[in-house]
């Protein structure tokens, strides 16, 4: 099964006839048939690590001002405490915790009910210890790997370049730093050079403009730290608009 980064963007992808929301439909149709989908998004931040248990996960609506259509979204994909188990007997370090209410955050749905309209694939969140440095993630993903094996995609969901404070209504434009820092990022992916993007902090000033806080640049780690020797790397969306990139990353082959 490949492994997936999805730049997620604004929630309202979820509803809008756009791009974004038409590359997922089309993903949808390439990829392999999953069993069942881990996620990691940026918008379930904890202090340690948590996977979510519940048999038929909540829709989460976890924002405000957008209009009512986004919020009468539903998103019914059950759940799966048996992958949830499966991920805590496969990290051994940190201890992985049990979260039997936590739903799907909108990082999440808004990707797959494009991609997996039907939401009859199981769905299983898991938390981003978000104050843990790139490394510590990068660690605890690679202990993921034998999800691959077992028919579960693994999907972070974020942004590679995240920073609201430069956002302008309309902004369409790439910034220069954030245009700059996706372009380093990428040719670090495509040369397999992970180990540079784990202390992303030293990246120099354009990482600190792009990466104000880690939370949605962490998943992206998750899903490099599954490549394996030979595994194609594959870009979509590779646009940035404004302080935003869309960049997304498929890790390993499609058929």
């Amino acid at each position: 099964m490949p492994a997936l980064f999805v730049g997620h963007g604004s929630p309202m992808n979820a509803i809008e006839d756009n791009a974004w929301r038409r590359s997922w439909q089309a993903l949808g149709q390439r990829l392999p048939r999953p069993k069942a989908i881990l996620c990691i998004s940026a918008h379930w931040e904890t202090q340690g690590v948590y996977v979510g248990t519940a048999q038929k996960p909540d829709t989460i609506h976890d924002f405000r001002g957008f209009p009512k259509a986004l919020f009468d979204v539903r998103y019914p994909a059950p759940g799966s405490p048996e992958l949830a188990h499966r991920v805590a007997e496969l990290v051994t370090e940190p201890r992985v915790h049990f979260d039997s209410h936590r739903g799907l955050d909108h990082g999440i749905w808004s990707v797959l009910e494009p991609m997996f309209p039907a939401a009859d694939i199981p769905v299983v969140p898991l938390s981003l210890s978000s104050l843990q440095p790139g490394a510590w993630h990068y660690d605890l993903a690679r202990q993921l790997a034998p999800l691959r094996d077992e028919g579960v995609l693994v999907l972070g969901t974020g942004n590679i370049v995240h920073n609201l404070r430069y956002w302008k209504k309309g902004q369409e434009a790439p910034l220069d730093w954030a245009l700059r820092f996706d372009e380093d990022i990428a040719e670090r992916i495509a040369e397999g050079h992970h180990e540079g993007m784990l202390g992303y902090e030293t990246l120099g000033p354009d990482a600190l403009l792009a990466i104000p806080t880690p939370e949605h640049y962490l998943p992206l780690l998750y899903v490099l730290a599954l490549q394996r020797d030979g595994d194609p790397v594959e870009f979509f969306n590779e646009e940035v608009t404004g302080p935003i990139s869309m960049r997304s990353v498929i890790i390993g082959k499609l058929g």
